[in-house]
């Protein structure tokens, strides 16, 4: 019983505040090693996640103040080395991670991290050669995307002042840390929305580099948000990442890769001395070419003049023909001028003179009028003796005065006159016309005996 009175009592929060210090107290600074999990990212700016491994798992925090400098951004499934201090939380009674700084867990964390990123935007067409871009072979403006300190910048400026001086537009950018990312893709954006003639001028080629560094040091050139920035940007780009040996997703989503800094401005400017001296041979050759092209014009030409006739002649012997016909033309004129008189001369001779014309015109209109006064009843008796004989005439060539002598015409019952024996068929049907009318017959069975 005095045991349990000698014990001490403590109350709830008294041991969870106990617990607190002799945790903070025990293990101070520490860095601990986990795959990131349960990851949840508030409003406030704070983060809350937790770190496990095969057999436990600690809570984690990232305050909002410490989000900003932590070194990397914080995603599910990656394996990271968390450096910070252990602490607890009375009112759950659990011990949690405030962390200070983020590291990947070793380069086969950031390979896996990579190549999972590469797939996921290689499905995406992100790296397909019909994407790529031409470089223009001589920019007017070069932008560059890169540190303002270090030999980088100074290496692409001096490179591009010896090959082929073009003006360098650039946006200076941090190269690593959790905020390069950021500016670089924010330069890259910024570089492209440029318009065409605006104030500041829009560069034909982009190139985004940095000096060589560890895998750690380059994974602001792995970041998705620079990629699809490079990916969506209207400029070419040159990615010169890193030394030659080093490979970042940046080279698969630009238009040219180059290994060094150096070599990405010999990719943006041709060699000024070699484009001279391949325009001076081309030059020379075209000349040439001109010259021989100018030569054979010309032999062909005095060819072909060669076989044209001699225009002075030509022209000599039209002008000769020219005079003939004028002077043929002047006595032509008079001579058928006279030729149309005579022929008038000769008309006249013919012609008959108005007086006689009237003559004969007034006899023909005596004569009419004499047989007009010639009595009417005269000319009625004449009319008529000439119809009698005409009617006689008639008479005497009518069939009609025929059949009067005793002939009889034989027809058909349509009335066509049949003209020969032979025609007529034993039954046929026959019509015998006299001079005082028509009869029907028909024709017997022995040719030519009728049956009336």
């Amino acid at each position: 019983m005095s045991d349990l009175v000698n014990t001490p009592e403590f109350s709830v929060s008294d041991i969870a505040g106990a617990i607190k210090q002799t945790l903070e107290g025990a293990f101070g600074r520490v860095r601990v090693r986990g795959e990131i999990t349960e990851l949840r990212a508030y409003a406030s700016g704070h983060v809350y996640f937790a770190l496990k491994d095969e057999s436990a798992k600690i809570r984690a925090i990232i305050w909002r103040g410490v989000a900003g400098r932590v070194g990397l951004k914080p995603e599910n499934g990656v394996e990271v080395i968390a450096t910070g201090k252990i602490t607890s939380y009375p009112e759950r009674s659990e011990y949690q991670l405030i962390i200070e700084r983020l590291e990947y867990a070793g380069a086969g964390a950031l390979l896996a991290r990579i190549e999972a990123l590469r797939l996921r935007l290689a499905a995406e067409g992100l790296f397909a050669p019909e994407r790529k871009r031409v470089i223009p072979l001589l920019p007017k403006i070069i932008g560059v995307v890169t540190s303002p300190q270090g030999a980088v910048l100074q290496d692409i400026k001096t490179t591009i002042a010896r090959r082929f001086p073009r003006p360098i537009l650039l946006w200076p950018v941090a190269v690593q840390g959790e905020a390069a990312a950021a500016q670089i893709a924010a330069a890259i954006n910024g570089f492209s929305a440029l318009p065409e003639n605006g104030v500041i001028p829009r560069p034909n080629v982009l190139i985004v580099a940095r000096g060589g560094g560890s895998l750690e040091d380059l994974m602001a050139f792995n970041d998705e948000a620079v990629l699809r920035a490079v990916a969506a940007c209207s400029i070419p780009v040159i990615s010169a990442v890193g030394h030659e040996t080093d490979t970042t997703l940046i080279d698969f989503v630009s238009d040219r890769r180059a290994p060094t800094p150096t070599a990405a401005a010999e990719m943006a400017v041709p060699p000024r001395l070699e484009l001279l001296a391949d325009i001076a041979q081309k030059s020379a050759r075209l000349t040439g070419a001109l010259s021989h092209i100018a030569t054979g014009a010309r032999a062909r030409l005095d060819r072909a003049a060669g076989k044209l006739p001699d225009l002075p002649s030509l022209i000599g012997a039209a002008r000769q023909r020219l005079d003939d016909r004028s002077e043929r033309l002047t006595l032509a004129l008079p001579n058928y001028a006279a030729a149309r008189r005579n022929a008038l001369e000769r008309l006249v001779g013919r012609l008959i003179h108005p007086r006689e014309f009237l003559g004969r015109q007034r006899h023909n209109l005596a004569l009419l009028e004499h047989r007009l006064q010639t009595p009417l009843p005269a000319r009625l008796r004449e009319c008529a003796l000439r119809l009698e004989n005409l009617s006689a005439r008639l008479s005497s060539v009518s069939y009609e005065a025929v059949l009067q002598r005793g002939f009889v015409l034989v027809t058909t019952p349509k009335g066509v006159p049949i003209l020969d024996a032979a025609k007529i068929t034993p039954g046929a049907a026959l019509n015998l016309k006299f001079h005082d009318g028509d009869i029907a017959a028909t024709a017997a069975a022995k040719q030519g005996v009728l049956d009336l």
